[in-house]
C-alpha cells in the first residue's frame, strides 16, 4: 500500500524492499497535479527548467529568483509527491553558509520538501551544512548538467581506469554527509549498479540503467514534448503532437467562424 503522503523515510524503506522509486519533473501546477494523480513518487524542480521550458541555452544562467516561483506552483500542486527543487548554478558553490542560505530560502518561499545540488566531495561540506540545518537533501553525480563546461560536453560517466571508484568515493560522501539520495546521470551501468550497492540509501537513475533504485526523467521527454530525444529516455506519449493537433484544429475553427458555436455563446 503506498504511503498517503511521500515521506523522506519512505525512500530507504523503498530501497529496502527492493520496490523501485520513481521520479519525474515538473514546473508547473497542472503537470505536477497530473503526476501526482498517476502515482509518481517524487516531482523533480529540476533547473532542466532553463533550457526545457525558458529557452536558455542550458541550465547555467537560471537564477534562484526563477526557480522559486515555479517550484511554488509544483507544491502546490503535489498532495501525495515528494517535492525536489534543484539549486540552481551559483546559489551553492560559494560556501557552506551560501548553501544552508540559499536552500531555506527555496523551502520557506516555494513549499519544497527537498533541495538538489550538484556534485561529490567537492561540495560534501555544503551538503553537511544543509542537513545540519533541517533540510532534506538529494545528491547528484556523474554528468552534472551544471559543470557541462567543464566537463567537455554531453560525456557519459563512470568510464577509465578510476570511474567507477571515483563515483562511489562521491556517493559515500554525498551520503555520509547526510543525502537521503543520489541521482546518478549517464553513467554506465556498471557504475551505477556499484554506486547502489555501496550506499544505504536511494539511487535514482537517469540514463544509468536498470540496477539504480529508482528512475527519472524530464517529463517533456517522458511524453514527446520537445526536439531532443536522448538515447536513454522513452517517449512514453504523444503529448507534443496532440497539442499541435488541438491547436491546429483551434486554428481551422476560428477562422472558418464554426467556433464558438451556438452552444458557446450567450445570447442574453
Amino acid at each position: 500500500m503506498s504511503p498517503k503522503k511521500v515521506r523522506i523515510h519512505h525512500f530507504k524503506e523503498m530501497k529496502q524492499r527492493g520496490e523501485k522509486i520513481t521520479m519525474l519533473t515538473a514546473y508547473d501546477f497542472p503537470t505536477a497535479r497530473a503526476f501526482d494523480a498517476a502515482g509518481v513518487d517524487i516531482l523533480l524542480v529540476g533547473d532542466s527548467m532553463g533550457d526545457n521550458v525558458l529557452g536558455m541555452d542550458s541550465t547555467v544562467p537560471l537564477s534562484l529568483d526563477e526557480m522559486i516561483p515555479l517550484t511554488r506552483a509544483v507544491s502546490r500542486g503535489a498532495e501525495r509527491a515528494f517535492v525536489v527543487a534543484d539549486l540552481p548554478f551559483g546559489a551553492y558553490e560559494v560556501s557552506p553558509e551560501q548553501a544552508v542560505e540559499s536552500s531555506i530560502r527555496m523551502i520557506k518561499a516555494s513549499g519544497a520538501n527537498a533541495v538538489k545540488f550538484e556534485g561529490g566531495r567537492r561540495i560534501a561540506r555544503q551538503v553537511k551544512a544543509v542537513t545540519d540545518a533541517g533540510i532534506p537533501f538529494c545528491g547528484h553525480l556523474g554528468f552534472t548538467p551544471q559543470s557541462e563546461n567543464a566537463l567537455g560536453g554531453r560525456r557519459i560517466q563512470g568510464r577509465g581506469e578510476h570511474g567507477v571508484e571515483e563515483l562511489v568515493a562521491d556517493a559515500l560522501a554525498l551520503q555520509e554527509a547526510g543525502a537521503f539520495a543520489v541521482v546518478l546521470e549517464m553513467v554506465i551501468a556498471p557504475a551505477a549498479k556499484a554506486v547502489t550497492e555501496a550506499l544505504d540509501i536511494p539511487t535514482i537513475g537517469i540514463g544509468a540503467g536498470k540496477d539504480t533504485d529508482g528512475q527519472v526523467l524530464v517529463w517533456l521527454d517522458m511524453a514527446g514534448v520537445g526536439d531532443w530525444h536522448p538515447r536513454f529516455s522513452k517517449q512514453f506519449g504523444a503529448v507534443g503532437e496532440a497539442m499541435r493537433g488541438a491547436a491546429a484544429a483551434y486554428v481551422d475553427e476560428v477562422r472558418a467562424v464554426s467556433f464558438p458555436g451556438p452552444e458557446h455563446t450567450f445570447e442574453d
